[in-house]
This record gives structure tokens, C-alpha cells and sequence, in this order.
């Protein structure tokens, strides 16, 4: 288990504002400088991860890292894999603690955006640190969650694998199985040949994080049961 707690993060203050409508010159703007300036500078975005072998294989779930997770999806997804990296990241409860302290909307809005990319920031380097630490190839994530067949109360397995989350990286699991601070994320990040994306198997057309072209057919063609055949037949 690692964890990763050095993780740069820098303000584009002109696409903050640019992104809010907001022109750059004015007294609006410039709150929003001196709060992006201070955000900046206490930000604590952080990841941790830890490298599973997987234990079993069963018809619709998989076991590593002392846990079951049950999931069509994440199990067809896995019957190549050997090895599969668990992961929470957020943007720190830092900044997340500042946003107690504003009482202003467009301050309020401005600094969820920041937490967003702090986020981001853990994420990628998140990623970019597995991919040259196990010199992975083709990689995908499955996040608990995304779709019904792996749905939010799995969080509870995923935190599981690491204990004492909160103590690691300052995040913890509500009884409703959300995250604190709110821009956190929790997934499993596997090799793959086949790249995949949650977004294939959902319907949901407004989206505005969708990275990938919804494909009905993809259920049946790749995750659905596979008849047995009849012993009259």
C-alpha cells in the first residue's frame, strides 16, 4: 500500500474565470484571484493505492484484497487480469475545510470548481505513477457507482482494502456510502487490452462527463450470461 501526498497542484486563474463567465477585470474577479491564490496555496490533493492479486473468480464476482466484489461487469472485465491496483483519490480536506468558511455563491461555486481539479490533479499523477512504477500497457478503471451492476454501497469493500482511509488520506465513507470531502473517488484500475468505459453501458444521454459513445449492444455481445445448454438437448 502507498500513498501519495506530494502532489503538485497549480490554479489557472484565467480559465476559472473564463469557465464562470466572469470578466477578467473588476472586483469579482479579482475575489475570485485572492481565493484561488489561497486555495492554492493550502491544497493537499492525495491518493492511495494498493496492488491486489485476485484470490477467486466466480460467475458474477470477483475476490482480492480480502474482499468480494460483485459485479457482472467488473468480474468479464477481470478474466484476463491477475493483478488489479484499488484506489481512493480527492483533493484534500484542506481545501475542502475552506469551503466552510465562505458564505458567498460565486466564491462557492469557484472553489468546488478547484476542488474538481485538484481531484484531477491526484488522479493523474495517480495514474501516471502506476503506469511507469508497474510499467503497465493498456490500462481502464471501474468506479463503484458508475453503473447499476456495481453500485455505491461496494464503496464499503473498496474501503475495506485499506483500513483506516481517514487516517491515510483524510477520507471517509458516510453511512450512504458517499465521500468526504465530495471530490473524492474511489475505483479499480486493471490492465487491459480492451479498453473500457462505464460510459459504454450507460443510457444516460446529458452527461457532461461522458468520455465514451454509449453502445447498447455492448451487454449482450460482451457481459451478458451465457445460456447453458439443456442435458435434453
Amino acid at each position: 500500500m502507498e500513498v501519495l501526498n506530494q502532489i503538485p497542484f497549480a490554479v489557472d486563474v484565467e480559465a476559472l474565470l473564463k469557465s464562470l463567465r466572469i470578466p477578467p477585470a473588476g472586483d469579482r474577479a479579482r475575489e475570485i484571484r485572492r481565493m484561488a491564490k489561497a486555495a492554492q496555496a493550502i491544497a493537499r490533493p492525495k491518493a492511495v493505492y494498493d496492488i491486489c492479486y485476485i484470490e477467486r473468480k466466480a460467475e458474477d464476482s470477483v475476490r482480492f484484497g480480502g474482499a468480494t466484489f460483485t459485479s457482472r461487469v467488473l468480474r468479464v472485465n477481470l478474466e484476463k487480469a491477475e493483478r488489479v491496483f484499488p484506489f481512493i483519490a480527492t483533493c484534500g480536506t484542506e481545501i475542502a475545510g475552506q469551503a466552510a468558511s465562505l458564505d458567498d455563491p460565486m466564491l462557492s461555486f469557484a472553489l468546488d470548481a478547484l476542488m474538481l481539479e485538484a481531484l484531477r490533479a491526484a488522479i493523474r499523477v495517480l495514474q501516471e505513477h502506476l503506469k511507469e512504477k508497474f510499467a503497465l500497457g493498456g490500462t481502464s478503471v471501474m468506479n463503484p457507482g458508475s453503473l447499476a451492476d456495481w453500485p455505491l454501497s461496494e464503496q464499503r469493500h473498496l474501503f475495506s482494502v485499506f483500513g483506516d482511509v481517514k487516517r491515510l488520506i483524510g477520507v471517509e465513507l458516510t453511512d450512504s456510502f458517499l465521500m468526504v470531502p465530495i471530490k473524492s473517488v474511489s475505483g479499480i484500475l486493471f490492465p487491459t487490452e480492451i479498453r473500457f468505459e462505464s460510459c459504454q453501458l450507460c443510457p444516460r444521454e446529458v452527461c457532461p462527463n461522458r468520455r465514451a459513445k454509449y453502445q447498447p449492444e455492448l451487454w449482450a455481445k460482451r457481459y451478458r450470461r451465457k445460456r447453458r445448454a439443456s442435458p435434453l438437448s
